[in-house]
């Protein structure tokens, strides 16, 4: 009852612009298409890759697959990681950072590791099954607490890309049953369309992960800005001498020129959404090395 009362209802208003995420995504503004530098393009690994191949002999990752379709596929993928090491958010990165170092080491060290450790690991998984994916930085607004880094892989069968979350074990559907783009996720917060998460989200087999609080709360603050690396391959967020992979962010049209404090000036920043999830069969790049 306490919702209907005036006095609840005026401090809701006051406190809006602090914590209502849902209200501050309807608040940006729109993307603007046709504006990306076209020389550009996102690269990803050939699953042909000697470091891919390893990955995919060394877990048997064909039988972890499935010889299911597609979508299946995807699925048992993100099973597969979710299960293999524990989320732990307050862990220190490993100075390597491929799937079979952390893979070793989280077993070694009895430990977990953070979430772009887990979304990296499904990249890398996705690209040495032959899926084209990409881990992706969804930011807020305002850099207050956290972040949270997921993973999208790429579906010939919806033609499109796909939220896949390793932390939370999680995808997320219209109310068809169809499984959701992160743009596709964004846009429907915005508008107050349905969204529904899969029954066995969870965070380390110990805790359901339910829509209220994850869509609805806090990837509803972390897909204000969305950063993706511009080649998707193995090893990619280890430090290396010489590495020259740059980080492209998609940001709303009016904060392009932002002093926001979420955002490297070093990122390529866009606001053309249809570039940024363009198919990655579209002037595709794709590099054995």
């Amino acid at each position: 009852p306490i919702r209907n009362h005036k006095r609840f209802i005026a401090c809701m208003e006051k406190i809006k612009p602090y914590g209502d995420y849902i209200q501050k995504l309807k608040d940006a503004s729109a993307y603007q298409n046709g504006t990306a530098p076209e020389a550009i393009r996102f690269r990803y690994m050939a699953p042909n890759n000697p470091d891919l191949v390893r990955l995919r002999e060394k877990f048997n990752l064909d039988s972890v697959a499935g010889a299911g379709n597609e979508i299946s596929k995807i699925k048992n993928l993100l099973h597969w990681v979710h299960n293999i090491v524990p989320h732990d958010g307050g862990s220190f990165n490993p100075e390597v950072k491929n799937t079979i170092a952390m893979v070793e080491l989280c077993q070694k060290e009895n430990r977990g590791v953070n979430c772009r450790m887990m979304a990296q690991m499904l990249t890398e998984v996705y690209l040495a099954m032959g899926f084209k994916a990409r881990s992706v930085t969804c930011i807020p607004r305002d850099y207050i607490i956290d972040c949270h880094v997921i993973t999208t892989v790429y579906s010939n069968t919806l033609n499109k890309w796909l939220w896949v979350d390793p932390t939370h074990e999680a995808y997320v559907m219209d109310e068809n049953g169809v499984m959701l783009s992160i743009a596709e996720v964004r846009e429907r917060l915005r508008n107050d369309q349905p969204l529904q998460l899969n029954e066995d989200a969870n965070w380390n087999n110990r805790q359901k992960t339910n829509k209220e609080y994850y869509l609805d709360h806090y990837m509803a603050k972390n897909l204000y800005y969305l950063i993706c690396m511009d080649y998707a391959c193995f090893d990619a967020e280890t430090v290396k001498e010489g590495q020259t992979y740059r980080y492209i962010a998609l940001m709303p049209y009016d904060e392009i020129n932002s002093q926001s404090s979420s955002i490297n000036w070093r990122h390529l920043r866009v606001c053309d959404d249809e570039w940024f999830w363009q198919s990655p069969y579209l002037n595709m790049i794709i590099l054995e090395e």
